[in-house]
């Protein structure tokens, strides 16, 4: 948890040694890796880890459309553990970009155990901060708190690294 928190401290630094830009009003695609910690009680010593791809489509000036498809395993960080279950979400959203390269992102969608198939709603609300680092193309950070609900919830802070390039 505190890695997360000083992972989010680091990103906001970052934001305000960088020029500012608004980094709304592009079509683009990102490819990035994703680490999480539930956040539910009894879930000591579980993490997730995986990937994500996020296409983003602008309507305003500083406000985009996203759809997202990621795959999260969950597994255990004890020594002697083995096993892991994997799950894969689509969800759609967007993103409002203010005060240059900040952002606040909001999606829905579904996620699917694929073990057993398990279908679940997903809801998540976050902030982030992208970064250009060439003419088309740029670093995306971004933290949120997602939860995944069917009788019952499974909810995680995550932190998502990404490169995303204008299309």
């Amino acid at each position: 948890m505190k890695k997360l928190l000083l992972s989010a401290a680091f990103i906001a630094g970052l934001g305000f040694t960088a020029a500012a830009q608004t980094e709304g009003a592009v079509q683009k695609l990102s490819i990035g890796a994703e680490v999480a910690l539930p956040t539910d009680e009894g879930t000591n010593g579980l993490m997730f880890a995986g990937g994500s791809v996020y296409y983003e489509h602008p309507i305003a000036k500083s406000f985009n459309l996203t759809g997202a498809i990621s795959y999260l395993s969950l597994f255990s960080t004890e020594k002697n553990a083995s096993g892991s279950l994997g799950y894969t979400s689509l969800k759609a959203g967007g993103k409002y970009y203010f005060g240059g390269n900040f952002y606040a992102a909001g999606e829905v969608g579904a996620t699917i155990q694929r073990e057993g198939g398990i279908g679940l709603f997903a809801f998540a609300p976050g902030l982030g901060a992208s970064f250009s680092i060439a003419n088309k193309s740029s670093l995306d950070f971004g933290l949120r708190f997602e939860t995944w609900s069917k009788n019952g919830s499974i909810s995680f802070l995550g932190l998502r690294a990404a490169y995303a390039f204008g299309l």
